[in-house]
């Protein structure tokens, strides 16, 4: 299956340890889809929670569509539901309740037409965990260049 990639979530790769990855939909309204379609999203500082039996997401900027007038929503970080199964969603509730856990969006893309949502059961990071990944990253870098200098 094609997949177009809108945006990422590069800060929860730093910021995260990615136990499990899931996929969902998206509830949008049109002027939205539009602005996703351009690529006018982040995802940086957006969390997902669950309330009522249902999934949310919450602080996603979706920037305002500019010719879409007066059906336009005016909030572009309003909460937005999220789309999965319920015995999913009682699933991951079982797995974020659990100590120092969190439901963290990775990647919003296309699939097909239909607008999907990878979110990440995730643990945060120390301090010292972060050095030692980027500490980790620059090894292998240099690992790499090597190997293709010695080529």
């Amino acid at each position: 299956m094609e997949e177009k990639v809108i945006c990422t979530n590069r800060a929860a790769n730093h910021e995260y340890f990615i136990l499990d990855r899931l996929e969902a939909g998206i509830v949008l309204e049109g002027g939205e889809v539009k602005s996703l379609r351009l690529g006018n999203v982040n995802l940086k500082d957006s969390f997902c929670v669950i309330s009522g039996g249902e999934l949310f997401i919450k602080n996603m900027h979706i920037a305002l569509y500019d010719k879409s007038g007066a059906f336009n929503t005016k909030d572009s970080r309003r909460d937005r539901k999220l789309l999965m199964h319920k015995n999913e969603i009682i699933k991951v509730g079982a797995k974020i309740t659990q100590k120092g856990l969190t439901l963290v969006p990775l990647k919003l893309y296309f699939k097909q037409s239909i607008i999907k949502m990878e979110l990440g059961v995730c643990q945060g990071k120390h301090t010292y965990d972060k050095k030692r990944s980027i500490m980790e990253k620059d090894v292998n870098r240099e690992k790499e260049r090597e190997l293709k200098n010695y080529r």
